[in-house]
């Protein structure tokens, strides 16, 4: 048999992945909940949702995420105030501000933000805020009724990360989905969503879901991300996932980001848990870091603020009648 001519040989140059464009998708969200919260405050005769953020200390990092969430807040037509507390606040003092803050009719969603200084018990802070108000979604009765599948705040990565897949239109439904990172803010509430009933009230995702953590052999991690259709990373390791661990087509979604110094250019910058610029290479589908899940979580900060606000006007409605 004859050679075949090199001019009839076509090659097919492999495709780099979609980008998923989490900071679009943002706003795109933003847009729909300004218009929403206009036309509810129009229609139902409504004050506009307000959120209060209670910032413990001075770290720089909580304080930048809390202005942007302010800022996100005021485009949708959400008021918001900002409660900064000293860094030696005690718990009980802490716990009575929460206090007054559940109690006010005027506040529809109220965040802790985190980490809190060491002598304060996080998860005692979380769970004290009302499950009503509770719009990032950390208050164990929310989690408890997120992982029975039923309608509550969830928090606002996982959320975000679900929002993405499904305007991304990324089919979940049967697929093999790998979870790596086991936290109860992101990983846990985002193996629920994942794996729930879609038919049910969380509206979740009806994959197969494996999740992985730091006591899962790198060997183990690299096979079974290997076989998942998704995979979504929130570890804060940098370049955790390589090019050589992820199957062709499959979608990549990274939650982690890291500031580290770049020695090409002697400056630092964000990065990853993914080796992005790799793995986009044999990915269908992958998020940026930054640009990614970021502004998604903030996105979904602003609906669950909303979704909060209806439901406690609904309440005192209910109570004024009766």
């Amino acid at each position: 048999m004859s050679p075949i001519p090199q001019e009839n040989i076509i090659r097919v140059e492999p495709q780099e992945a979609k980008i998923i464009d989490g900071k679009k998708i943002a706003e795109d969200i933003r847009g729909e909940l300004r218009q929403q919260v206009k036309e509810w405050m129009k229609n139902e005769n409504q004050r506009a949702p307000h959120l209060t953020a209670v910032l413990v200390g001075d770290n720089a990092a909580s304080q930048t995420y809390v202005k942007n969430k302010m800022k996100a807040a005021a485009e949708v037509g959400i008021t918001s105030e900002t409660k900064q507390l000293p860094k030696t606040i005690s718990e009980i003092e802490l716990l009575s501000i929460l206090t007054d803050l559940n109690n006010d009719d005027n506040v529809d969603g109220i965040l802790v933000q985190l980490p809190l200084p060491d002598h304060i018990n996080e998860r005692k802070i979380c769970n004290f805020v009302s499950c009503d108000k509770d719009v990032d979604g950390f208050n164990e009765k929310n989690i408890g009724r997120l992982c029975l599948d039923m309608n509550t705040l969830i928090p606002c990565t996982p959320l975000g990360i679900k929002e993405l897949i499904k305007r991304s239109e990324i089919e979940t439904f049967g697929k093999h989905a790998v979870v790596v990172g086991r936290s109860k803010t992101v990983g846990m509430p985002m193996m629920m969503l994942l794996h729930a009933d879609g038919r049910h009230e969380t509206g979740a995702m009806d994959a197969t879901v494996t999740i992985c953590h730091r006591f899962t052999p790198p060997s183990d991690l690299k096979q079974l991300c290997k076989m998942a259709d998704i995979v979504i990373v929130a570890t804060g390791i940098p370049g955790l996932i390589k090019e050589d661990m992820i199957k062709p087509g499959a979608t990549v979604i990274d939650v982690g980001i890291t500031r580290v110094f770049d020695e090409k250019t002697g400056k630092s910058k964000l990065v990853g848990d993914v080796d992005y610029e790799n793995v986009k290479k044999v990915a269908g589908f992958i998020t940026p870091v930054p640009g990614g899940v970021g502004p998604m979580t903030v996105a979904m900060l602003m609906r669950n603020t909303f979704v909060a606000a209806k439901k406690l006007a609904e309440s005192r409605n209910d109570k004024f009648i009766n």
